[in-house]
């Protein structure tokens, strides 16, 4: 074994897509990698803190720390959630001397799925196969803040039988954003149906991305379109054979 991972699957792949947390667990047990799901595991307190309830985010920031504290490595199937632990646990717990030092031990344990396989495993062919034609997705918080955007695409062009084609938004934001997409519908529907377009033009027949929250909204766009395109996380395309 090359190693111990413990995983934090997020509310989103817990609650609504746990086959993605699957697909990322065999993917890594794959490539010689024991993995571990601490139970008692729940949100990063992402959502609370987006919206602003700071102090109902702490408590939820800080079980996380407790439960991944003795982890070898915290692999994490999002940006989003990657990012809000990397880069923003620090703001959350600012002046909390404490909490701040458990996160800097913590930090650089954190990795997010695609990037653990490159530059921890140090894989890039996984020994998948999907014969699709399949265009990327760009999430906000892996593009923006983790500049994770070369490394997916190295991993999907590893793999046997699919065809990778670029859109010409993919960069552009699909119009989750989380709550955003709840207090401002009318503007977050717009976004998506310009990404819909998009990925239609490209003429392919799923859309991977390493965000699951990403997915949900492009799927629900391309289901009121009538289009017949799969959405798939990346774990889920590295998982096949």
């Amino acid at each position: 074994m090359a190693g111990r991972v413990s995983l934090f699957v997020t509310c989103i792949v817990d609650q609504l897509f746990p086959r993605v947390g699957l697909a990322m667990a065999d993917v890594l047990e794959r490539v010689g990698w024991e993995v571990d799901f601490p139970r008692a595991q729940t949100c990063c307190g992402q959502p609370a803190f987006n919206s602003g309830y700071w102090d109902e985010a702490r408590p939820v920031a800080r079980h996380f720390l407790k439960v991944f504290a003795g982890a070898e490595y915290v692999v994490v199937p999002s940006g989003s959630c990657t990012s809000m632990i990397t880069h923003h646990f620090e703001q959350l717990f600012a002046g909390d001397r404490a909490a701040l030092s458990e996160v800097e031990a913590l930090r650089p344990r954190v990795w997010e799925f695609s990037r653990f396989l490159l530059e921890v495993a140090g894989v890039e062919d996984v020994g998948a196969r999907f014969e699709k034609v399949v265009t990327y997705h760009d999430s906000c918080h892996a593009l923006r803040e983790l500049r994770i955007k070369e490394g997916p695409r190295r991993l999907l062009r590893h793999v046997r039988g699919l065809e990778l084609r670029e859109m010409d938004t993919a960069e552009e934001c699909c119009g989750f954003g989380g709550t955003f997409s709840v207090k401002f519908a009318d503007v977050s529907g717009a976004m998506a149906a310009t990404k819909i377009d998009s990925i239609l033009r490209t003429g392919a027949e799923a859309v991977v991305s390493i965000d699951s929250s990403c997915l949900m909204q492009i799927r629900g766009a391309l289901e009121r379109r009538g289009a017949a395109v799969e959405t798939r996380h990346l774990a889920e395309v590295l998982a096949a054979q």
